[in-house]
């Protein structure tokens, strides 16, 4: 024990002379495991809501019966399916937006506690006799998590009002609601909401069977346990979209930890040598490298950990914002997090350590004892390791190679992604090198070919910054590649879209029906076109069914991507027919001319394909069909929105007689330009956690560079004293080192740029086809790339700047000391 000690001792002894190399494996763990944990927190934090959520009312999954288009129904339909055995509970569910906090919208649902099905839970807890009673009696009671309470500067025992001026039930703290949701008795949701005797839903016993009684079919509509939104699912590809960001954070990281390792390793070989020369065994030598390298990833990981939650807190707004936009999913906009996420992070940390030392570890176990001191040993073993390193690479791009022409599925495409990144990566040393060979070839001047047999001496050591650098730039292009191009398709398709100047909600069937009939006696509007909607399950998966009446609207401003024909709006009008969205398509293996079957209270239904269609950001599949096709399956079936075409300037005195008629609120009544606003806006705070990340990549990236570059300055001196001797000034030297590093940065950001653009190819082909069912365009954009460039040699030239400083500000002395022990 006592000799492992001192061998401990003697390797620690090492990073008090070389404080650099210690805070870069310190710098290369904190910033790994900081960004891949506080991506973890951001995916913790969002499941977590959606357990939460699901299990609001129930504790499992529950039976329902709602409206096909999603309305509001009369509660009288409740009281006549329980005096007819059907043991129903009531929901009424919400938006509701309290005063003095306008800009935050929360959702309400009432229930009736004394009616759930037998042992449902509420807020993931049975509730008390004393509870219940007291939840539905006057004053009542408003559950809230203690999350959305602070998000409001609100406190337990207040009664805020919504805009009406409706004072809501005292609030009260329930530790296990969902965020953003407010909890209160049905009689009290339906004064808030100004809904009297209308219902959302009617929950029934997940085991419960029977047939609908006759009067509600077609009214009404069964959705099993299995069958409801699956927030989890829905969500699964956004979240392991970041969980690939953070990976690749975290290997990005992992470099600087590889490079400082080996260079202390390799700056620590005559140490190793007199060390196993004084009898310490190569097991015992490993073992207490090994320690030293856990203490060092402990450290490193507690700094992470601690980084990695204030990152999270800084991107859970724009992630809350994103799920919200595009799932209807509630986030907590607070973090709260599990020992277990502490404690995994440690764990990453180790690993990454692992991962990043194994290599140099073996490297010197294997060597023999009297070459652990030569660095001419190190040398060929780097050469051979080079060999391997290629041959490597060429084996993952084989992978990518297999899983692109065999893969078809989302991890597939990770696959390919990471075997495309990582092949390239492995392969860029040796294509530097060999690159390096042929200007060495053409030079012919003695500086000249110093320059370039000095850069490939500089491989070696440069080797990982410079495929962190290769990496990062490849990801900033992919990702900004797709997320501009995906910008500007999406910008084309709201204009085409977006159509209609106004878009009104009815709050219930009745008065959709009341209301069309007004719309059509409306002289100002250009034309009215309603749209009925109905919610089924295709293969498991929630589709919307939207009917629309034959008008050239249609024809002329929703583009199609694929169609039957020259005249598919004639074919979707007369014919048995349907169009459907390209997510949809491609999930359910389909293509034009196809029958798909569809599910409708009055049997199957098989009309054929005429068209596909973008639809994008829809995480549902959406399908067009002819309304009067439609009502065939569901003849009761009412508008649940109106598209309007009317002239702006009619807009503002349409609305004023619009709310004086009917009893719409402004959330109800949008107008075509707030519409587009709200649907870039959660296109741009989708990618804000992507933009972010990369950034943060290629920041790291440009630190592994800076630390490489400075743990070497010192060694160097005995390459560059020779120079200096034979003449050459110290300004020429700095400038020689400052064109050798920006050769190879130069080198490898070229390297980069099909790479990047390989990448982009890949999430716009493969990735968001198998994550999200929608395929972009592939689109570059020569101004991005030349930023992209501008700003890494920017990068790189912040990261030669103190070493380049350093080796300025040497004195002759510590030039001339090199030559202290040479004979």
């Amino acid at each position: 024990m006592r000799i492992f000690g001192e061998t401990l001792r003697a390797l620690l002894s090492h990073w008090r002379r070389h404080p650099v190399q210690f805070f870069s494996v310190l710098t290369g763990l904190w910033l790994a495991t900081g960004l891949l944990t506080g991506v973890q927190a951001l995916n913790s934090q969002a499941r977590d809501s959606y357990a939460r959520a699901s299990q609001l009312i129930g504790g499992e999954p529950q039976a329902s019966l709602g409206a096909p288009g999603g309305g509001t129904f009369p509660q009288q339909w409740f009281i006549d399916l329980r005096r007819a055995g059907w043991p129903v509970s009531p929901v009424l569910q919400g938006r509701v937006t309290l005063k003095g906090h306008e800009e935050q919208r929360l959702q309400l649902m009432g229930i009736e506690p004394v009616s759930l099905p037998a042992g449902a839970a509420v807020a993931g807890q049975a509730q008390a006799i004393e509870q219940v009673v007291g939840f539905f009696s006057p004053p009542g009671s408003t559950w809230i998590s203690p999350q959305t309470l602070q998000a409001l500067s609100l406190h337990e025992g207040d009664r805020p009002q919504n805009l009406a001026g409706v004072a809501l039930p005292p609030l009260q703290v329930q530790d296990d609601m969902a965020p953003g949701v407010l909890l209160v008795d049905i009689g009290f949701a339906q004064q808030i909401l100004g809904l009297p005797e209308q219902l959302s839903r009617l929950l029934l016993p997940k085991d419960f069977t029977a047939p609908l009684p006759e009067p509600y079919k077609g009214q009404l509509q069964l959705k099993r346990a299995s069958e409801e939104n699956n927030l989890t699912r829905l969500t699964e590809s956004f979240h392991l979209n970041l969980d690939a960001l953070g990976v690749l954070s975290f290997v990005v990281g992992l470099f600087i930890v590889h490079a400082a390792i080996g260079l202390a390793l390799e700056q620590r070989r005559g140490l190793l040598r007199t060390l196993r020369a004084c009898g310490v065994s190569a097991r015992m030598l490993i073992a207490c490298l090994a320690v030293e390298l856990g203490g060092l990833a402990l450290i490193g990981g507690v700094a992470g950990l601690v980084s990695g939650y204030l990152l999270a807190g800084v991107l859970l707004p724009d992630v809350a914002a994103s799920l919200r936009g595009l799932y209807g999913a509630e986030v907590a906009g607070q973090l709260s997090l599990s020992l277990s996420w502490w404690f995994s992070g440690i764990g990453l940390s180790l690993i990454g350590a692992l991962l990043a030392g194994t290599n140099s570890l073996l490297r010197a176990a294997r060597l023999p004892l009297l070459a652990l001191a030569d660095p001419q040993a190190w040398h060929q073993a780097h050469a051979r390791w080079l060999r391997r390193q290629g041959w490597v690479a060429a084996l993952t791009g084989v992978i990518a190679l297999l899983a692109l022409i065999f893969g078809d599925s989302l991890v597939s495409g990770f696959v390919l992604t990471a075997a495309l990144l990582i092949g390239a990566a492995l392969a860029l040393p040796v294509l530097l090198s060999a690159l390096l060979s042929l200007v060495s070839l053409r030079s012919r001047s003695v500086l000249g070919q110093w320059f370039v047999a000095d850069c490939r001496q500089q491989l070696p050591a440069l080797s990982l910054a410079l495929m962190a650098l290769l990496l990062a730039m490849a990801a900033n292009i992919g990702a900004g590649s797709m997320t501009a191009g995906f910008r500007q398709t999406f910008s084309d398709w709201l204009e085409q879209r977006l159509t209609a100047e106004l878009y009104l909600n009815p709050q219930n069937p009745a008065q959709a029906r009341e209301l069309h009939s007004w719309l059509d006696q409306q002289p100002q509007l250009a034309a009215v076109l309603p749209n009925w909607q109905v919610s089924i399950q295709l293969q498991g998966w929630p589709t919307d069914l939207s009917g629309i009446i034959d008008h050239p609207t249609y024809s002329q401003h929703w583009p199609l991507l694929e169609a039957l024909g020259d005249t598919p709006w004639e074919r979707l009008a007369k014919d048995d027919a349907v169009m459907l969205s390209e997510q949809l398509a491609r999930r359910l293996h389909v293509q034009l001319g196809d029958h798909l079957t569809l599910p409708t209270p009055t049997g199957p239904w098989s009309p054929r394909i005429v068209g596909i269609y973008a639809d994008y950001g829809n995480p549902k599949g959406h399908i067009l069909v002819n309304i009067n096709h439609l009502l065939r399956g569901w003849p009761h079936l009412a508008p649940s929105r109106f598209n309007l075409r009317i002239e702006p300037g009619a807009i503002p005195a349409f609305v004023t007689a619009l709310q004086a008629r009917f009893a719409l609120d402004d959330s109800r009544i949008v107008d075509q330009a707030r519409l587009k606003g709200w649907s870039t806006q959660v296109f741009e705070r989708t990618f804000a956690a992507t933009a972010a990340l990369n950034s943060l990549t290629l920041c790291v990236a440009g630190v592994a560079l800076f630390i490489s570059l400075l743990t070497q300055s010192q060694s160097r001196l005995g390459q560059l004293a020779p120079l200096w001797a034979l003449g050459v000034t110290r300004r020429h030297l700095m400038l020689l080192n400052l064109g050798q590093t920006w050769l190879l940065a130069i080198l490898t950001l070229v390297l980069a740029l099909p790479l990047g653009i390989a990448l982009a190819w890949c999430l716009d082909t493969v990735i968001n086809v198998q994550a999200f069912g929608w395929r972009l365009p592939l689109r570059v954009f020569p101004w991005q790339l030349l930023q992209l460039m501008g700003l890494a040699l920017v990068a790189t030239l912040l990261a030669s700047a103190w070493p380049l400083y350093r080796l300025y500000r040497t004195q002759p002395a510590d030039l001339l000391r090199t030559f202290a022990h040479e004979d």
